[in-house]
C-alpha cells in the first residue's frame, strides 16, 4: 500500500485531469478491472462525502474501480455508521488516507443555516437530525461579523463543518486513533468546487 502523501498526491493528480478534462474516464468500464478485484480490493483512500449528485468522488478525482473507499451522506456528516464505515476500510484494507470532503452550495449547509435564522416546526425528524449534526460546527460564527455577509458565512461554515467532521473521526474512534499514532493513518479536509470542479485540501 501507498503512504498517505503518495494517495493524497495521486487524488490532486486527478482532480486536476478532471478539471482540464484529460480524465481516464473510461477505466470506471474496464471489464479487465472488474476481474481483477473479484477477489478483492485495495482502496487507496476513503473519501467521505456529501450525496449532491453534483459531487461524485470517483469521477472528481479520476478514479476507477477499486481505487476509492467513498462514504456519501448529505452534508458529509460523522454519525455512527460513517465512524464505523472509515474505521472498517482503514483496518481491513490497511487503507492510509481519509477524506472528509465538503462542497459549495451544499444544501444540508444551507438548511442548517436557516434553521439558525428560524426554527423550521415542519422538517422530517430523520433530515432535523442532519441538521442538529451540522449545526454545532457552524454556531459559533453567528456571534461573528460573518453572520452580516451570508455568501461569506455560508463558505466558512463548510469548511467549519468538514473541520467538525474530521475532528470526530481523529479522536471520536480508539480505532482510528490507534491507526494514525501507529500506521501513519492521516484524516484530512477539501472542499470541491462546484463551478470549477477545482478540490482544495486545507489543515483541519
Amino acid at each position: 500500500m501507498i503512504s498517505a502523501q503518495q494517495a493524497l498526491q495521486r487524488l490532486q493528480e486527478g482532480n486536476r485531469r478532471f478539471v482540464s478534462g484529460t480524465g481516464h474516464g473510461e477505466e470506471l468500464f474496464d471489464t479487465n478491472r472488474r476481474d481483477q478485484l473479484v477477489s478483492g480490493q485495495e482502496p487507496f483512500a476513503i473519501i467521505l462525502g456529501c450525496s449532491d449528485s453534483r459531487v461524485p468522488a470517483e469521477i472528481v478525482f479520476d478514479q476507477g474501480l477499486g481505487d476509492l473507499f467513498v462514504i456519501r451522506v448529505a452534508g458529509n456528516i460523522v454519525a455512527p455508521s460513517q465512524v464505523g464505515s472509515v474505521e472498517f476500510a482503514a483496518e481491513q484494507f490497511k487503507t492510509p488516507l481519509v477524506v472528509v470532503m465538503g462542497h459549495t452550495h451544499c444544501g444540508a449547509i444551507r438548511a442548517t443555516i436557516d434553521e439558525l435564522h428560524r426554527p423550521v416546526g415542519e422538517r422530517s425528524k430523520n433530515i432535523q437530525a442532519i441538521v442538529d449534526r451540522i449545526r454545532p460546527s457552524i454556531e459559533s460564527l453567528v456571534s461573528t461579523p460573518l453572520w452580516e455577509d451570508q455568501e461569506e458565512f455560508v463558505k466558512h461554515a463548510t469548511r467549519a463543518n468538514v473541520r467538525a467532521s474530521v475532528n470526530q473521526l481523529r479522536h471520536g474512534s480508539a480505532l482510528l486513533e490507534k491507526l494514525t499514532e501507529e500506521q501513519g493513518l492521516v484524516i484530512t479536509g477539501a472542499e470541491y468546487d462546484i463551478q470549477s470542479g477545482e478540490i482544495d485540501f486545507f489543515e483541519c
